[in-house]
């Protein structure tokens, strides 16, 4: 699709990502949104029907379901039930962790709900350096059991420099269960800013990156790394930062944000309890001005058609502003040679 078009908004999000917990069982040390603890005034599921009626008439293509860990709320099943009655798209990221032969079952009967499993390693020692001990065995458990009952699936990878070296072990490892191999882009927010300095690709990997992504075009990156499109030919996807333009976050409280990885105050958009989602998309300031944005220190660069500047969440977490180039730029080697 056309840039310009796509930068000023779409009537509805193609896609969503619904955070419906923050409870979680696992501790991972990147986690987007230091997930841990239910909060106390989760959306209920009559208030989360009302939400997916409204997706339905939007059309909204697909829901990305996150947290926290969805299989934590009891009531999840009624929430994917509804969301595949209404028509729309239903897929869940989980750790693995809490599905059952009953659970498998359950999803096997919803047609349309895909499932993708979090897997940070291709060994144990990988993974749970991660996502904590024993994770890496029940990840396993449940992709057998996924796999034995046929589900859409995929497995997802947040990159990291050690899991980097693991690349090519990853996407054999996901043919092994007919599964998607998915890769994630490391960002600095919620744990993630934590350990950014020590978990993030360097430029080297990063730009090895770009040329087995090429060579691996089955591979789904969910747009993640559209900014290493500055060292040649546009990588699949949007190719530019779709926050608040094609895409938006909802948490559990039913607050809207224009990023799963943009939960700060200057991009609340608004709360799903105080005005219909398909106000907020249309009419918040924050969605407005995101679709004005354009990064302003990289709009000189002359390969700036190709990456757009880069993921304005990074950005944001890592130098403390937007309008600066995105830290993991591959066209440059830091970021005083962009600004000087």
């Amino acid at each position: 699709m056309n840039y310009e078009l796509l930068r000023q908004g779409l009537e509805a999000p193609i896609c969503l990502t619904w955070e419906i917990t923050y409870g979680c069982n696992l501790h991972c040390t990147h986690c987007l949104s230091s997930s841990g603890k239910r909060a106390d005034n989760e959306l209920s599921l009559e208030e989360s029907k009302h939400l997916l009626d409204e997706f339905a008439e939007m059309q909204v293509f697909y829901i990305n379901i996150g947290g926290g860990e969805p299989f934590i709320r009891p009531d999840f099943f009624n929430i994917a039930e509804y969301s595949v009655q209404k028509g729309i798209g239903f897929h869940v990221s989980t750790n693995g962790t809490l599905l059952s032969e009953k659970s498998v079952r359950r999803i096997a009967a919803l047609p349309g709900l895909r499932v993708q499993v979090s897997l940070d390693g291709v060994d144990e020692a990988t993974n749970d350096a991660i996502r904590g001990r024993g994770s890496y065995r029940k990840a396993m458990q449940a992709l057998a059991l996924l796999q034995r009952h046929s589900i859409d699936l995929s497995i997802n990878c947040v990159l990291t420099r050690f899991s980097f070296l693991q690349l090519d072990a990853l996407y054999e490892l996901a043919r092994t269960y007919g599964a998607r191999l998915r890769l994630s882009r490391l960002r600095p927010s919620g744990r993630g800013k934590e350990r950014w300095d020590l978990l993030h690709p360097t430029r080297e990997q990063n730009v090895h990156l770009y040329y087995w992504l090429r060579e691996h075009p089955e591979v789904v990156t969910g747009d993640s790394f559209f900014f290493l499109s500055a060292l040649g030919p546009q990588l699949d996807g949007l190719g530019m930062c779709g926050a608040g333009r094609v895409t938006c976050c909802i948490t559990p409280t039913g607050d809207v944000y224009a990023c799963p990885f943009l939960l700060s105050p200057q991009f609340w958009a608004g709360n799903v309890r105080e005005q219909p989602f398909s106000v907020i998309w249309r009419d918040s300031p924050v969605f407005q001005q995101l679709r004005q944005y354009e990064v302003e220190a990289c709009q000189s660069c002359l390969l700036f058609h190709s990456c757009h500047g880069g993921c304005i969440a990074a950005s944001f977490y890592v130098t403390g502003a937007l309008g600066n180039p995105d830290p993991e730029c591959v066209a440059i080697t830091s970021l005083n040679e962009r600004t000087a």
